[in-house]
């Protein structure tokens, strides 16, 4: 079994790679959904949220009200880091347990997990991967899309790509790269030719450009 690490920026089109993968058959574990997961009603993480952060975080149904917490620390680095400390061990240990799942049942398959803070906040042994892909877009592409897909400005969208960790650097730790900065059609190919490619052993392969 090979386990491929998915990573990108905001509007790379790392959702679209995620998909075509799956398409293509590979048992993809989104961390995004595990990390909804993780703060369920009731759950463990979502008590220990709501200590530091306060009770307002959490609705009257019981569910955690990600605008709130949003608001608390978007501007606050120490929040953030308070978050995650209580957030990301639980998401790494609910992806190795399906990764282990598969492993089981699919001994032949690819898993691909997909990481939105791969390169940017987990340790470098957050995963046994045998490569990571990072979804690349050149940053006017990124801007414009960022822009037209939350309907803001392209100023505005520049702005929290500036927030963010740059794509350049994460191609710099990638095993494969696909540029999504042309049309859909060319990233499926471009994902295709990858998928075929991991049908043979992993060593030894270039990256995808």
């Amino acid at each position: 079994m090979k386990v491929i690490g998915l990573t990108g920026g905001i509007a790379s089109g790392k959702s679209l790679v995620a998909r075509l993968f799956r398409e293509l058959g590979a048992e993809v574990i989104d961390a995004d959904a595990v990390a909804r997961e993780i703060v369920d009603p009731g759950t463990a993480a979502l008590r220990e949220i709501a200590e530091p952060f306060g009770p307002e975080i959490v609705r009257p149904d019981g569910t955690l009200d990600r605008r709130a917490l949003a608001d608390r620390i978007f501007r606050d680095a120490g929040a953030r880091a308070r978050l995650n400390a209580i957030t990301h061990p639980r998401i790494r240990q609910r992806m190795a347990e399906r990764v282990e799942v598969v492993r089981h049942a699919r001994p032949d398959a690819i898993v691909v997990l997909d990481v939105p803070l791969l390169l940017d906040t987990a340790p470098a042994d957050a995963y046994p991967l045998d490569g990571i892909v990072v979804v690349f877009v050149d940053a006017d592409t990124q801007a414009a899309r960022l822009a037209a897909r939350d309907r803001i400005s392209v100023e505005a969208a520049r702005q929290r790509l500036g927030a963010q960790r740059p794509l350049q650097e994460k191609v710099a730790q990638a095993t494969w790269v696909i540029d999504n900065s042309a049309t859909p059609d060319a990233t499926r190919r471009l994902v295709e030719g990858l998928w075929q490619s991991w049908q043979e052993p992993l060593a030894g392969l270039a990256r995808t450009r």
